[in-house]
């Protein structure tokens, strides 16, 4: 059996858009999502990749939440540390009016510390947002098994098979689809007629970031608003007789308010994160958008905290939630460090980008009307450390992906320093 070689991470220039697969490797008998078997071959090293850290091989039962044990230390968001306020601000001479910033430490048996820099700067959120959708979905899966055992939900994620219909279209980014039998591995854009379990559908808007993966999530979620206790039986064919016989208007308010009501109830202000669209423009027919999309460091470290609490929904749902946020192959922009190599890492990037003609160069992820670019990452060192980072920015005619990388080094480098 050949040896895995885990190679420190090479910066190319496709760093700002290459996909990256989450879940943790060892989870196909829980999840039934395919593809984690080839990962499986990967770690055995039946099949040889050389794009995987060795931080990508925590398994399973090695993800906790990092904050259950401490909710009196933090109820909302802690308060400025000093010490750690001083170095992070030294870090956004000459970026300062592009970058925003959240960051808190959460090292078990060391004292929460935050800092912050332009925390209520707000940005389009762009495919951070499907976190907003994840929360959403597990929101009303929650409502279905309100008394069940997670494992009812768990099982419906799993058995459930969902068409794609034309809500997921139209968008470039490829999914990997393992096929058990032939055990080969393809990628390759979402069609109508594709069927994938809930869970895959999950996988795949989190692991390559799929727009209309996205769609789908958030249609399902609506549906499961709609038919409560009929939705597990529910068939695509009901679905969309109830989409074409129901008003365009209606649809709006009610989907845009079940994705925002989650983050309400963990007390993210509507300034600080919404979500007003659906991701694709297949969607946006069924169900048009209203009230425009915004993010903010602030409230994206309201909702990882909450997280890191087991407060999103419940403890079973943000345990879950984090597990499908986990890095297990090719680490991108923020999660690229090499510095953060031997490190678990649970990230959600996302950008958005648009030219015009006449504000000189421009290119893709190098916007010059816009050019937002976001991560979320939760880090966890070997040796303990642990820490999350709320990034997001705008500059202008470059791909940031590797300020984002540089960043993320010298705010390990500060992380694992002990103070002075």
């Amino acid at each position: 059996m050949k040896k895995l070689v885990v190679v420190l991470i090479v910066v190319f220039m496709s760093l700002g858009f290459t996909a990256a697969r989450f879940y943790p490797i060892d989870g196909y008998q829980l999840t039934g999502i395919k593809r984690l078997v080839y990962l499986e071959k990967v770690k055995s090293g039946d099949v040889e990749s050389h794009r995987i850290p060795a931080g990508a091989f925590m398994p399973l039962d090695s993800i906790r939440l990092n904050l259950v044990n401490r909710k009196k230390e933090i109820q909302n968001m802690p308060e400025v540390n000093d010490t750690l306020q001083h170095k992070i601000e030294g870090l956004f001479r000459g970026l300062d009016k592009n970058y925003s910033l959240g960051i808190v430490e959460m090292t078990n048996g060391q004292p929460i510390r935050y800092a912050q820099h332009r925390e209520s700067a707000q940005y389009q959120p762009g495919s951070v947002g499907k976190l907003v959708v994840l929360t959403a979905f597990f929101n009303q899966l929650c409502q279905i098994f309100p008394e069940g055992d997670f494992e009812q939900r768990r099982e419906l994620l799993k058995t459930k098979k969902i068409t794609a219909g034309n809500w997921a279209l139209h968008d470039h980014h490829t999914v990997p689809i393992y096929d058990l039998d032939t055990e080969k591995l393809t990628r390759r854009t979402i069609r109508a007629t594709d069927v994938f379990s809930l869970y895959e559908w999950l996988d795949h808007m989190l692991s390559v970031s799929n727009n209309g993966a996205a769609s789908v999530v958030w249609r399902e979620a609506v549906l499961m608003h709609v038919f409560q206790g009929e939705y597990p039986n529910l068939t695509f064919e009901q679905a969309e007789a109830y989409f074409k016989s129901t008003s365009k208007s209606e649809l709006s308010e009610m989907a845009i308010n079940l994705v925002n009501e989650p983050l309400r109830e963990l007390g993210i202000t509507e300034d600080e994160w919404r979500l007003g669209k659906f991701f694709t423009e297949g969607a946006g027919g069924y169900i048009p958008g209203r009230g425009g999309s915004t993010g903010t460091p602030i409230g994206l470290m309201k909702f990882v905290i909450a997280l890191e609490k087991g407060e999103v929904i419940d403890y079973k749902s943000s345990l879950e939630m984090k597990r499908l946020l986990f890095l297990t192959d090719r680490r991108i922009r923020y999660a690229a460090s090499k510095k953060l190599d031997s490190a678990a890492v649970y990230f959600k990037s996302g950008s958005l980008y648009s030219c015009a003609k006449d504000l000189g160069p421009c290119g893709k992820y190098q916007g010059n009307r816009y050019n937002y670019m976001n991560s979320v990452a939760i880090v966890e060192h070997p040796g303990g450390k642990r820490y999350a980072v709320c990034l997001m920015s705008n500059v202008l005619h470059k791909n940031s992906a590797y300020d984002h990388l540089m960043l993320a080094s010298k705010i390990d480098d500060i992380i694992l320093k002990e103070d002075e």
